[in-house]
């Protein structure tokens, strides 16, 4: 199939529907496999399973010269900024916690290039955990680098792998209420970082019972959804997902008519 003229990256299936390609952000990290023990991308199966089950195809986006970012995005239709270590403290201007995660420059610089060249594309966005985070630094927001000082409780990392389960409330006015259309959503985490000071353009969508911001949102530069927990834990509901592959598939559609 010959390019689009206008760029947009999405393929045609079997029927008449097209299906948007959509980047994932990964880890690079170490990795064993037979006798191999290399540096490699990785990341959960889950998030690729939540973008292929809502109609999408999943390409990753490891860690690489961010100069290349918007040669990235330039091919796809959506993208998704997964969760992973702490955002650097010192991109917010804070001294580091000695609870904080090492920094991962590679990954933070990156990321950050991707989700300004997404912007500039007004291309939807879904950040999910660290992705938030970095939306937040990124448009000028701070962290709380280590919640259980901040609120007293570790109930959102509980650790071992095991995800926090907990209930956060829905603002049915924004475009993640339209989405998920309930008052309350019980959700899965693993973090020990959140939003502090808000970031410039982001709205609040959904807040836990310690006020804690859970999600935001920013549909004045295209459309962009950001959550603290991770809805790729979730098999039975896609829904986030499935919005993120609409929102991609019309952002394929108008760029091909040359309405955007």
């Amino acid at each position: 199939m010959p390019p689009s003229p206008t760029g947009s990256a999405s393929v045609v299936s079997s029927g008449s529907e097209r299906m948007p390609l959509i980047g994932v952000t990964t880890y690079l990290e170490r990795a064993q496999q037979g006798v191999w023990d290399v540096r490699a991308a990785f990341l959960p199966e889950q998030y690729l399973t939540g973008v292929t089950s809502a109609g999408g195809i999943a390409l990753l986006l490891p860690p690489q010269d961010e100069a290349g970012a918007d040669a990235a995005i330039a091919r796809l239709d959506g993208l998704i900024l997964s969760g992973g270590a702490d955002v650097a403290p010192e991109l917010y201007g804070a001294e580091r916690h000695p609870l904080t995660d090492p920094p991962r420059a590679d990954r933070d610089a990156w990321e950050l290039a991707l989700f300004r060249a997404a912007e500039r594309r007004r291309m939807p966005v879904l950040a999910i955990c660290r992705g938030l985070q970095l939306v937040n630094v990124a448009r000028g927001g701070t962290l709380q680098q280590h919640l259980p000082e901040s609120l007293g409780t570790e109930r959102y990392r509980i650790g071992g792998g095991i995800f926090a389960e907990t209930e956060v409330a829905i603002d049915g006015g924004t475009a993640l209420g339209s989405v998920l259309d309930d008052d309350w959503v019980h959700v899965r985490s693993y973090h020990h970082q959140g939003i502090d000071r808000l970031g410039e353009g982001l709205t609040p969508a959904a807040h836990s019972d310690d006020g804690l911001v859970q999600a935001v949102v920013d549909t004045a530069h295209g459309h962009l959804v950001g959550i603290q927990w991770h809805p790729e834990e979730d098999a039975e509901d896609r829904r986030l997902f499935e919005d993120l592959v609409t929102q991609a598939r019309a952002f394929a559609a108008q760029e091909k008519a040359g309405t955007r």
